[in-house]
């Protein structure tokens, strides 16, 4: 419950998330047909990037802000950062002077039709949730839950719609929050086994990490890849620089627009020192 998202808005990881999350939305709205996302650790649906959080760390001048500054972005990306842009022009932003970052529920809003798709977003910390809901008051689009995102993979699922995404993007503070991860992807499978489930993790901890890969294969999920970013190399103490993101039921054809992005987003943030890989776990 310490865990807020402003101080972190924007950054690398934020950045690289949610490329990855426009990406594959891209690809599922492209069948006519209704689909649901529900975001389980949404945040406050938006961020004052001069604001007290986010001023302290600064960490967005290394994420969103380089990437806006970079010419010549690949097409694949083109959706997420116009969505980021009409955001900050929605807010009052000025040209050249970039100051609000949207959350994952105001990316996925960027990207959902109005032939019956829908979010619902559900977030514990009770002032963000209040912000999240002041946020999206009068969209009938968009539902917000003051709950535990965890809580509601076992109550949402499966979503009318029988299509959708369900994105995982917990705050990692606890120890345990790998083991209830693996757990959460589980359920969501045994409840949604035709959704796309995608899950954000910090790369720190390499056991963790392998441990989470090596259950993701044998998990009995299907179309499993990982993708992972760093901007910097990856030591035991020190800021984050390198996270990843797992994605089961991966839509087509999300594989073909992979390298282009992330390279390009790996060599923008880390400034010619950054790296970014995907690969299959699963294939079928």
């Amino acid at each position: 419950m310490n865990y807020r998202h402003a101080f972190h808005a924007g950054n690398f990881a934020d950045v690289f998330k949610h490329a990855l999350l426009s990406l594959a939305l891209q690809c599922l709205v492209v069948k006519n047909k209704p689909l649901m996302v529900l975001d389980t650790h949404a945040g406050a649906g938006g961020y004052d990037l001069a604001g007290p959080s986010a001023s302290r760390t600064g960490e967005w001048q290394h994420g969103i802000a380089r990437v806006l500054a970079a010419p010549q972005p690949p097409q694949a990306l083109t959706r997420y950062i116009e969505a980021v842009r009409q955001f900050d022009r929605k807010l009052g932003g000025r040209t050249g002077d970039f100051r609000f970052y949207p959350g994952s529920p105001r990316i996925v809003r960027s990207l959902m039709r109005l032939n019956g798709d829908r979010l619902v977003a559900c977030e514990l910390h009770h002032q963000d949730a209040l912000a999240l809901k002041r946020e999206f008051a009068g969209d009938q689009l968009v539902e917000v839950n003051n709950l535990d995102g965890y809580a509601a993979i076992k109550s949402m699922l499966p979503p009318p719609e029988r299509r959708g995404l369900v994105l995982i993007d917990p705050p990692f503070e606890d120890k345990k929050e790998f083991a209830r991860l693996q757990r959460a992807l589980k359920h969501a499978q045994q409840r949604f086994a035709t959704g796309v489930l995608m899950a954000w993790y910090p790369v720190k901890d390499a056991a963790a990490v392998a441990a989470l890969h090596e259950w993701l294969t044998n998990s009995g999920l299907h179309r499993v890849l990982v993708a992972e970013l760093e901007i910097a190399p990856v030591t035991g103490e020190g800021p984050l620089t390198r996270s990843g993101v797992a994605i089961a039921n991966a839509p087509w054809p999300i594989e073909q627009d992979l390298d282009a992005a992330l390279g390009w987003l790996a060599q923008t943030m880390g400034q010619g020192k950054g790296h970014a890989e995907w690969r299959w776990l699963v294939k079928d």
